[in-house]
């Protein structure tokens, strides 16, 4: 993303600059130059974001998300499993068995399959580490097309199940967008919160979890003053995450939210400060593109009452 920072001026053509000289002043000749910069940034953000998503690993492979229970578990593909996983793996792959908070995996009837990893390495009855909140560090099982993880949301665990052959990731039609507009790229002002706070979100599966919300960004947008507060979704992470919604939602965008990734304000996150805000880079939630994603949903500040007609359009009609 452009920092807030003028950028040097990059070469032209002896023309071009006779044009600029002769013709604008040079403050104009710059403004030309950087949007110019800033539609082939935003061109390339977009494809980048295309591709993440059809990685093999990528949001679009989301093929299952199966809630545990409390005991055993049986993983696997055929009907007496009380957790399916798509056709194509193993009729009985493993027992998840969940017990005061500590997730062990079991072989099921028999033994693993031979083909089943866990973190690239055959399986074995071990602990699974699960951290609340967060999937970064989890540990990925791994069988054929499927990878697996096991995630928590408050108290609650669930089998994730992504899959390189999943119909989502198969049948990928493109991503709709609105067209560039630079007049919704603005500055806004970083105002910290001190102490910060913690935000509590509510999830599109019915959980809540709290992440970091260090301060308020403040912008002008069409002669009016509007008010959004991010999270820290990873404190290793230097970004800021808005999730927001706006009028769009009503009828182009996709309903329940979109995100919104951000570099860190000028001077920090301690110090009031200046941030850059691109709304071109409105980007679709996961759930957005399946069902089998566990979503937050915008804090009511995050709900704008005006219209942000750029950035990601929905997915499905």
């Amino acid at each position: 993303m452009s920092s807030l920072r003028s950028h040097s001026r990059p070469h032209v053509h002896r023309l071009g600059i006779a044009t600029c000289v002769v013709v604008l002043s040079t403050s104009s000749c710059f403004a030309q130059e950087t949007a110019a910069t800033w539609k082939k940034d935003l061109s390339k953000w977009r494809a980048d974001h295309v591709s993440e998503l059809k990685k093999p690993d990528g949001w679009l492979s989301l093929a299952g998300l199966e809630w545990l229970q409390s005991g055993d578990n049986s993983v696997g593909s055929a009907a007496d499993n009380k957790i399916h996983i798509p056709a194509s793996g193993p009729a009985h792959l493993a027992n998840l068995h969940l017990e005061n908070d500590t997730l062990k995996l079991l072989p099921p009837i028999g033994e693993f399959p031979p083909e089943f990893l866990i973190a690239g390495v055959p399986a074995k009855e071990q602990v699974i580490p699960v951290e609340k909140d967060t999937d970064k560090k989890a540990l990925h099982l791994t069988v054929g097309t499927l990878n697996m993880y096991v995630i928590r949301r408050e108290d609650r665990f669930a089998l994730r199940v992504k899959d390189s052959h999943a119909p989502a990731l198969v049948n990928f039609h493109g991503l709709k967008w609105f067209a560039p507009n630079i007049s919704y790229r603005v500055n806004a002002k970083w105002i910290p919160f001190n102490p910060p706070k913690s935000v509590t979100l509510e999830t599109l599966a019915g959980t809540k979890h709290d992440l970091p919300g260090p301060g308020v960004a403040e912008f002008i947008l069409n002669g009016k003053t509007y008010r959004l507060e991010p999270v820290l979704e990873d404190p290793k992470f230097p970004k800021l995450f808005f999730i927001l919604r706006d009028t769009t939602s009503a009828t182009t965008t996709y309903p329940a939210c979109r995100f919104l990734y951000t570099v860190l304000p000028i001077n920090g996150l301690d110090k009031p400060g200046e941030l850059l805000l691109d709304f071109n880079r409105l980007e679709n939630p996961p759930c957005a593109y399946t069902s089998f994603s566990t979503c937050p949903l915008p804090p009511p500040v995050n709900k704008l009452p005006i219209a942000l007609p750029v950035g990601e359009q929905r997915y499905h009609e």
